[in-house]
Order: structure tokens, then sequence, then C-alpha cells
């Protein structure tokens, strides 16, 4: 991947189904999230996701989330997405993700989807999976990814997927509260946690993380920025200028409604570079 030809990197793309048209979740689910976010563009495969990005001059970061455990359906292949990021390597990234409560298993995957498929990364998203980062229980999938030298990205914060359900599909929110993480970025200094999303309604929470662990970042995912928090823009424009990164959570949200509205905010050019490409770089090595 050749830096100077891209822009941005977009560090939040879902890949919402597998090659055969599998939707790996619930289509109850797809639908809120859709009229949560005011039904988004249609959801695209890898290898359009790789189009899409490539005529923007970007670069994304590409997975699903594994929640087969909480809600009984098998996920998409991380594998799948990793070797449809392979036959586009200047334009996605792959990452994978492995449901943290089949144990064992998942530690397992983990190490295969790094050494066998060359994921990048690892996507969670404790609300959605059912279950708390900050548990003794998943403990060794922490060290596990830690010891793969890659970074994790983790939903926080509200989220649309059951929003509107009569309760919420069953989703707790209290899973997604960044403070849960901090055991975890204490505890594996060696992992970055990428913390994906303003984390509303926790944001002064994971911003005080961000400027306190060096090994926590901030992906501005899933929000247009024109919503963003006075403190949030504040400190993207200064003390956390360095660990903000730019992400759409497409398909929710698209690279050029977040990059229009962000523009609007008036970042410096130097810190706009940072957000948008540079910090990304460097978290996943590619500096």
């Amino acid at each position: 991947m050749e830096l100077p030809a891209i822009r941005a990197i977009d560090t939040h793309v879902h890949v919402q189904f597998d090659s055969t048209g599998r939707r790996a979740l619930p289509d109850a689910l797809l639908d809120a999230m859709d009229a949560y976010f005011g039904h988004g563009p249609q959801a695209l495969s890898v290898d359009e996701l790789a189009d899409y990005y490539r005529e923007r001059e970007m670069a994304a970061v590409v997975f699903t989330v594994d929640a087969r455990t909480a809600l009984g359906t098998p996920p998409n292949s991380s594998r799948e997405i990793a070797d449809g990021a392979a036959r586009h390597p200047d334009a996605l990234i792959p990452f994978g993700s492995v449901d943290p409560r089949t144990g064992a298993e998942a530690l397992s995957l983990a190490r295969r989807l790094v050494e066998e498929s060359g994921v990048r990364g690892f996507k969670f998203h404790p609300t959605v999976q059912g279950f708390d980062p900050s548990a003794e229980e998943f403990r060794p999938l922490w060290a596990e990814i830690e010891r793969l030298g890659v970074p994790i990205v983790v939903h926080t914060g509200q989220t649309g997927v059951g929003a509107g359900l009569p309760g919420g599909y069953g989703l707790k929110l209290r899973y997604s509260d960044p403070m849960l993480l901090d055991d975890v970025a204490a505890e594996h200094p060696g992992l970055t946690v990428i913390l994906a999303h303003p984390s509303v309604p926790w944001q002064d929470a994971a911003l005080s993380m961000a400027a306190h662990k060096a090994n926590v970042y901030i992906d501005l995912s899933g929000w247009s920025p024109k919503y963003f928090s006075p403190a949030l823009v504040r400190q993207a424009r200064t003390i956390l200028q360095d660990k903000m990164l730019f992400g759409s959570d497409y398909p929710a949200l698209t690279p050029d409604r977040w990059l229009r509205d962000f523009d609007a905010l008036g970042f410096p050019e130097p810190v706009r570079a940072k957000v948008l490409r540079d910090n990304a770089a460097r978290v996943l090595g590619l500096a």
C-alpha cells in the first residue's frame, strides 16, 4: 500500500454479507439500524468496497462481527474477508473477529487469522456479542492478541443495532461503556485498544482514557462530525490530535458524508492530516 497515493484511511467499514449473499445479523437488527441511521447506502461486497474506496483515493479497514453465541447465527467468515482484502492490497486492510464467549476456540481462531490469513487486527462489539470486556474470563484472549501484536477496535457507547425495538432486542448498552476497557488497556500495555465511535453517553470517559494511556485511541466513526460534543472537537484539535482516527461506519454512514461534515469543523491542515490518515497509518504499521 503506497501511502502517498492515499488521502485518507477509513478505519471502520463493515462487510455485512458473505460470498453467498447471506447476512450474519438477523434482518430485524439490520432493519432497525437502517431506520436509526436514516437508511444508509446498500451494503457492498469486499470487491465492491475495494472499488468504492479506490475511486476515492482511500484505504479501508474491513471486518465483520462474530456474535454466534449471543445471536445464535453463524458469523460471516473473517478468513473470506481477509482473502478478499488480499486481492486488493492497495485499498483494503483486513481485521478479523472472534466470539469471546467461545473460550479457547476464540484464541485458536485469532492465532490462525493472524498467522495464516494475515488479518491486521480484531473487531469486537460487546453489546452485540453480549460480554463484559473487563471480566476475568476474557483476559486470556486479550493476552493472546497482545502477543500476536495487532490492535483491537471495540464498539463503545450507544448503538443503532436493535435501536427502537422492544427492549432493544435484549442488547445491553452497559457492556459498551468504554471504562470496561480501561482494565484491558492497563493490564495489557502492549495491546493497542481503539475505542470505536464517540462513546455517547460516556464521551468524557473515553477522552480521559485516551489521554491517560499511550495504547488507547479513538475512532470517530458512526456519528456525523457535526454532532460531535464540544469536548471531543476541542481535544481532537489539541491534546488528543495524535489519538484520533477517521472512520465512517459504512454502510451506516458514508465516508463522503463524514468528510464533508468534518471539513466544516475547520481543523488546521496538519491536524486534519493526522486524523484522516497519518494516525491510522502509524497504528496499523503502514508508515
